[in-house]
């Protein structure tokens, strides 16, 4: 039987370029992110025409062309966390249709692990990695970037203590504090408690200042024994989040004036306080509230589905990715930060308050 389709070994950029009905140049401006000036309904087209015939460049002709390998580093936390997950399948959709593969790495925050990951990218021709440990200071990289590594900052903007060329993607985390926040307050609660463990990553930083900005404008008065960092933990819970999140619940709703509401700051840490509400005997919504951040798709199957922070992470990581490739083409572009909106999405998890403010 003949085969119709051609083989990723046969296909050729000439044979995209005549399914899509346009120039071998213009299919090769969009693998290497050449795309000012180019229609959107042509970038889909080609697209289209690459994953039609399974085409992949040569590797070793594009590394020897560019002097860089085909290939994005992505240095995550650590994927035992399913939003890490999913952040590394948007960032390679978007690098496998501009002719780019993924290699990743679970980092767990650490900054030294982080380096040791740059300098062995670097090691192997890679010139352009999405870090997404919202790491404070960047200066651990600092020898890899000044060599020529391109670095994009996931969950992060820029500090003003940075002195590096990096650019940065997030959504507005003060932002995303606020909303989750205001919509307790809204449904009456005025003890709410934050459940983050360590505080140390301008993400949870800035989610606690929208925290606080919230409580503010409501003219509530900031509890500091509702904000919960662990004290035991010494990690940021990437690995046993659930577990962190479980132990931080049964410790906040313990005390003797507990909160009526819980924000959690991510949604294992909420899926997390379900259990640790549960053990103390508490019935969510009924008579504990619980917001998390980041939208995982546990979300919306937990019992009850959890309200939450959703981060438009597709989208985001296009624009991370492709980013990324126009710097690896075109090294005289400034940094820039590229800021997205958060949206709060209410599910079963939170319900009217049903005591007064200042009841024990």
């Amino acid at each position: 039987m003949k085969e119709n389709k051609k083989s990723a070994k046969e296909a050729t950029i000439q044979d995209v370029a005549r399914l899509a009905h346009v120039s071998p140049s213009t299919v090769s401006n969009v693998l290497n992110g050449r795309l000012d000036r180019m229609g959107q309904e042509t970038v889909e087209r080609i697209q289209q025409a690459i994953a039609q015939l399974g085409y992949t460049p040569s590797r070793i002709a594009r590394q020897l062309k560019t002097g860089h390998a085909p290939i994005i580093g992505l240095v995550v936390p650590s994927v035992a966390n399913p939003f890490w997950g999913a952040f590394a399948r948007a960032a390679e959709e978007t690098a496998l249709a501009h002719g780019y593969r993924i290699l990743l790495g679970n980092s767990e925050r650490d900054p030294g692990r982080e380096q040791s990951y740059a300098e062995e990218m670097w090691a192997q021709g890679i010139r352009g990695v999405i870090f997404g440990s919202s790491a404070l200071s960047l200066r651990h990289l600092a020898g890899t970037i000044n060599r020529g590594l391109h670095v994009v900052a996931f969950d992060r903007h820029a500090q003003s203590t940075d002195d590096l060329d990096v650019d940065s993607v997030s959504i507005d985390n003060v932002l995303a504090g606020r909303l989750a926040t205001a919509h307790l307050i809204a449904l009456g609660h005025r003890r709410i408690g934050f459940l983050s463990g360590p505080i140390r990553t301008v993400s949870r930083i800035d989610r606690l200042e929208g925290y606080r900005s919230a409580l503010a404008e409501a003219g509530i008065a900031l509890d500091h024994q509702l904000i919960w960092e662990g004290s035991f933990i010494s990690t940021f819970g990437d690995i046993e989040g659930a577990k962190i999140g479980r132990r931080g619940a049964q410790e906040i709703l313990g005390r003797e004036n507990r909160p009526t509401a819980l924000i959690a700051i991510n949604d294992m840490y909420a899926l997390g306080a379900y259990a640790g509400a549960r053990d103390l005997g508490f019935r969510i919504p009924e008579t504990c509230s619980i917001v998390g951040f980041d939208d995982i798709m546990l979300a919306e199957i937990a019992e009850p589905p959890l309200t939450t922070i959703r981060q438009p992470l597709e989208e985001m990581l296009r624009v991370a990715v492709e980013r990324l490739i126009e710097r690896l083409n075109r090294r005289e572009t400034s940094p820039i930060h590229m800021s997205f909106a958060p949206e709060l999405i209410v599910r079963a998890s939170t319900t009217m308050s049903e005591r007064t403010p200042g009841e024990r």
